[in-house]
């Protein structure tokens, strides 16, 4: 039963009832307190990296267990067609908060906690000669002018709080300056203050426990809010730190999943898994406690991912996840990166067990909640997202496409261009066309389109099949792009054809030998960090999962002796990969240095490869190719030229197809 019925039958309820002149006022309030017991409390749960396969809601996995996630989806509408507005979580989250585009926010790469602040996104300055788009740069923090999903409840007589990830600011960008009268642990990093098993890191906020789970305690912080507040309506925004990297988990589950490893199905990390289980315990907790406090059935729930799985990062030997029969993950256009699962419940209004293949956004949970609650907009609020009210009622949804605006380029195995897309689903098809900025030929955009009805593992790049398809779509995305006024990617006047192959989207392509000779260490050796023995003019720390380095300038770098178990499985003669995430206010060109089984110096200019470095206090990632001719027994890392400071993550060492020789852990 929807707030405005409820309202219309309080309000009969209390004319039916003959009243004398001197009843008059108690019968007022009781009508005051009836309209304000009809609002409906709202749960707001975000998944972070959660995919479309990381639970057992679509029968694609027997490997996880995840029954209160299907305990959530049986009371009410499971949405098998559920995009975030973006493949990176940032962005979807400032979407979520507005009802708008990431486009229009200007938040559109996960940076919210690099040191510069910028509440606008800026074009770019410059490429390296291989990229053929400059890219433009990403507002840094989430300003405070946009009227947010939380002040929109705080007017509405609604008590608010946060939990969990942020990752759209620090203070005074945090959710105390969006609208939440509560924001625990009060953490603007990209991932859990170190361990998602105590010890942690967190600023005043420490575990009861000595192995105490972020999630189980983020759980429980929840539950104490909605006891504190079950006489008023509350919006309980629970950003899950759960299942983004750092990989860990608790012990026994992680013993556990090890017993149900199945080597031939592509899910199959203990460690992954043992998380997924964490993450779907703290959905049974509130769920309890909702039941507890006979709050279920005026709740409205609503459960979300960010992004899809992070089917990149080594873990356990093997990917941490995937998302079949998805294309591609986290950080990437295809389905894979941005389809998970999604949930509302709303009893009465909503069917329990329902399940909808209408196409929802992120930017669709604003409007939606508007509508749901009889609330009005702001006279000068618009958005990029609709209602779903009709799709929550088991009809179809009036809307002409959605949009995903991407205009980064991270170096993961389906790395594809800068981007954005239009997804149209008709009679016609299920069409999505992806706009890859200025990477045709000369200096045009280049195209692929694909039918998600007939291909959705997007298999197949039928674009040139259909090109009256492609010219239709791609001007609905010009429309979107002019509409938004989104900040692009320009073309490169820069760009050296004779360092580009088209053939390696997906792989590295960068080109280049180096002879730079390695600079002579001064003084006694500093002692190594997480192996790392620095030997240029830098320190190395470790900060929050990530390797610091500060560069005192010039030749910034150092070294790490692979264990035996890694030079075995590198053999000889192979073709390898270092991947890595890097964040850099430094300045000059990076480059890797490789030391084989027997070589004598163990670093020299001959076998190193210089890589272009994007010095912009934004997070890129980096892969870079190079051929052994024996086992490689160790790697040397000069990240930059000059001063400055940098943060190094998710470093892997692969062949060229992908399989993980070996991965650090900071």
């Amino acid at each position: 039963m929807n707030s405005t019925i409820k309202r219309i039958q309080n309000f009969f309820h209390c004319m039916l009832v003959p009243v004398a002149v001197f009843s008059l006022l108690p019968f007022a309030f009781t009508c005051e307190a009836n309209a304000a017991e009809s609002k409906p409390n709202v749960v707001f749960i975000l998944a972070d990296d959660l995919g479309f396969s990381d639970t057992t809601l679509f029968g694609t996995t027997k490997f996880y267990r995840t029954p209160n996630m299907e305990r959530l989806a049986a009371r009410g509408m499971l949405f098998s067609r559920a995009y975030s507005s973006s493949p990176l979580c940032s962005p979807t989250r400032s979407s979520i908060l507005t009802g708008l585009s990431p486009a229009r926010t200007e938040i559109t790469a996960p940076v919210c906690h690099v040191p510069a602040v910028s509440i606008k996104a800026t074009p770019g300055v410059g490429a390296p000669p291989n990229k053929k788009a400059i890219l433009p740069k990403s507002a840094t923090r989430f300003k405070t002018d946009h009227y947010t999903l939380a002040e929109m409840f705080r007017d509405n007589g609604y008590a608010t709080a946060h939990f969990g990830k942020w990752h759209l600011g620090p203070e005074p960008y945090s959710p105390l300056q969006h609208g939440f009268d509560i924001d625990i642990p009060h953490w603007p990093g990209p991932g859990p203050a170190g361990n998602y098993v105590a010890p942690w890191r967190y600023v005043d906020f420490d575990p009861q426990t000595p192995n105490e789970h972020i999630e189980d305690r983020m759980a429980e912080e929840a539950v104490a809010y909605m006891e504190d507040h079950v006489d008023e309506p509350f919006f309980l925004n629970y950003w899950m730190f759960s299942v983004h990297a750092p990989f860990n988990a608790k012990q026994e589950l992680i013993d556990d999943y090890k017993t149900r490893v199945d080597p031939n199905d592509p899910q199959r990390s203990p460690t992954y898994a043992a998380m997924v289980e964490s993450m779907d315990d703290a959905v049974g907790t509130l769920l309890d406690a909702l039941d507890r406090l006979k709050l279920a059935d005026n709740t409205i729930i609503v459960f979300a991912s960010d992004n899809g799985g992070n089917m990149y990062n080594e873990v356990d030997g093997t990917t941490a996840t995937s998302n079949a029969p998805l294309k591609g993950g986290k950080a990437t256009m295809y389905e894979g990166g941005v389809r998970g699962p999604g949930i509302v419940v709303y009893p009465g209004v909503v069917q329990a067990s329902s399940k909808s293949d209408e196409v929802i956004q992120s930017s669709d949970y604003y409007p939606t909640l508007l509508e749901l609650l009889s609330i009005d907009a702001q006279p000068d609020q618009s958005f990029d997202g609709i209602s779903i009210v009709p799709a929550l009622q088991g009809g179809e949804l009036d809307r002409e496409a959605i949009y995903t605006f991407f205009p980064h380029s991270p170096g993961i195995p389906d790395w594809l261009p800068p981007a954005v897309s239009v997804h149209r689903s008709n009679e016609s098809g299920d069409w999505k066309l992806i706009r890859l900025f200025y990477n045709g030929e000369n200096g045009k955009h280049r195209y692929k389109l694909f039918n998600l009805k007939e291909d959705v593992g997007e298999s197949k790049d039928v674009s040139a099949e259909h090109p009256e398809m492609v010219r239709e779509l791609d001007a609905m995305i010009e429309e979107f792009l002019v509409d938004t006024g989104a900040v692009l990617p320009r073309p490169n006047p820069k760009f050296d054809p004779s360092k580009y192959d088209p053939s390696k989207e997906g792989k590295a392509s960068l080109k280049g030998g180096a002879n730079k000779k390695p600079a002579k260490q001064k003084g006694p050796p500093a002692k190594p960090v997480a192996g790392w023995q620095p030997q240029g003019p830098c320190k190395l720390s470790l900060a929050d999962g990530n390797l610091l380095v500060h560069s005192s300038g010039g030749d910034p770098h150092f070294v790490y002796s692979l264990p035996d178990s890694a030079v075995a499985k590198s053999s000889a003669e192979r073709d390898l990969i270092l991947r890595f995430s890097m964040t850099s206010d430094s300045n000059g060109q990076g480059q890797v240095f490789w030391s084989e089984r027997g070589s004598r110096p163990a670093y020299i200019g001959k076998r190193s490869v210089k890589f272009d470095v994007e010095h912009d206090g934004e997070s890129h990632q980096y892969a870079i190719p190079f051929s052994s001719k024996q086992p490689v027994v160790g790697i040397r890392l000069d990240p930059s030229e000059a001063k400055g400071k940098l943060l190094i993550c998710d470093m892997t060492l692969t062949t060229s197809d992908g399989e993980v020789l070996y991965a650090w852990s900071f």
